[in-house]
């Protein structure tokens, strides 16, 4: 009788992961679906046929050589700001400054370029690649630091760190890092030579995007391939838990916000070397900000982060051409990119209920066995 009872309880279990598997696998696509659904019902309310909006919307940014390639400029930092967070939430930490550890990264990036004396374009980038990732990783570890020794929320301490950021942006645009006989706050121009490679002919697409794959498969390896990976989650998942197993709570919550932050940083460094080749205020463009709901959107997983923020990315640049041509306003890729985010958070309450019905029917079987 108890092995039939511990059979049952092991046939419910499977039955409860492959149902939450395959859901949490398709949610995402539902919510965008919904969110496009919602989009089309205010602009019909405002007299615009939604059908002719969304298409040119989509054909400004993948019917053309130079759509796809503005489509995958976008999409890099995006990417990669959103696998920073998702290291963050997987070890159940909020990070919400990826705007402000994109822009250390970009401030410490550009200062190197400028000033560091040295002039082997691959040595230089080497010096820049780690200045952005080590800038962004410290701003990200303190927050991570005054969690995990004292116990202070890092959703605070991140949105605070933004403003200092945006703060110290400002200061060093108009002292230390300012152009020299120039009205505008911006740095000057990085050498051509420490610019990120063009990497598709005719277009501005440069290699950042190949940097933003790179990461993707590290992520990858991180969390499911590598032991330290597993640690991080696992303390995510109960740090009691993961304590009474011998592993160091705060080292990996400390490790965790370092690398979210890097990967921000990252993303701030290519933005600066492969696109603005200077720094200014707001280069980041809300990108940070925008990371998290990639994350969210894309459940922490590298292939759904990948294809949320190829999402964002297409509706950043179709935008222009649905405004140009539809003449109605950009907002509403705003409001598509709420309600997306809005809709995938019910995930949560449908799984749950989903998954109770099955835990219900299970003792059921199990009672009468």
């Amino acid at each position: 009788m108890e092995q039939k009872i511990r059979i049952g309880h092991i046939e419910v279990v499977r039955r409860e992961q492959r149902v939450a598997s395959l859901f949490g696998m398709f949610s995402s696509l539902i919510a965008i679906f919904l969110a496009l659904v919602a989009g089309g019902v205010v602009m019909a309310v405002v007299d615009i046929n939604p059908f002719t909006a969304y298409g040119h919307l989509f054909a400004g940014a993948f019917a053309s050589k130079t759509g796809c390639a503005n489509t995958l400029i976008k999409t890099t930092p995006l990417l990669i700001a959103g696998l920073g967070l998702s290291i963050s939430f997987r070890c159940n930490l909020i990070n919400i400054g990826a705007e402000g550890q994109m822009i250390v990264g970009g401030i410490a990036a550009t200062a190197v370029a400028l000033y560091l004396p040295v002039s082997s374009p691959l040595l230089m980038f080497v010096f820049i690649f780690l200045a952005g990732f080590l800038a962004g990783g410290f701003w990200g570890a303190v927050p991570g630091i005054l969690k995990a020794k004292f116990g202070i929320s890092e959703i605070i301490n991140t949105i605070m760190l933004n403003y200092i950021a945006i703060h110290v942006l400002s200061f060093m645009l108009d002292g230390p890092l300012r152009e020299p006989d120039n009205y505008y706050p911006q740095s000057a121009k990085i050498a051509q030579e420490f610019w990120l490679a063009k990497i598709l002919d005719g277009t501005r697409l440069h290699a950042g995007f190949l940097i933003a794959l790179v990461l993707v498969l590290f992520y990858y390896l991180l969390f499911y391939r590598l032991p330290q990976g597993f640690r991080i989650r696992t303390v995510g998942y109960n740090p009691k838990a993961a304590r009474y197993a011998g592993m160091s709570v705060s080292s990996n919550v400390v490790l965790a916000m370092f690398l979210s932050g890097a990967f921000a940083g990252i993303a701030g460094m290519s933005e600066i070397l492969g696109m603005h080749h200077r720094l200014y205020n707001e280069f980041t463009s809300g990108y940070g900000f925008d990371a998290i709901s990639i994350a969210l959107l894309g459940k922490l997983h590298p292939l759904g982060v990948v294809l949320a923020a190829l999402f964002f990315g297409a509706l950043r640049v179709g935008a222009n051409a649905m405004q140009h041509v539809v003449q109605i306003p950009i907002a509403i890729v705003y409001v598509i990119q709420g309600l997306a985010v809005l809709f995938i958070l019910t995930d949560t309450f449908f799984r749950t209920y989903i998954l109770t019905s099955y835990k219900r029917k299970g003792l059921k079987r199990r009672k009468r066995a």
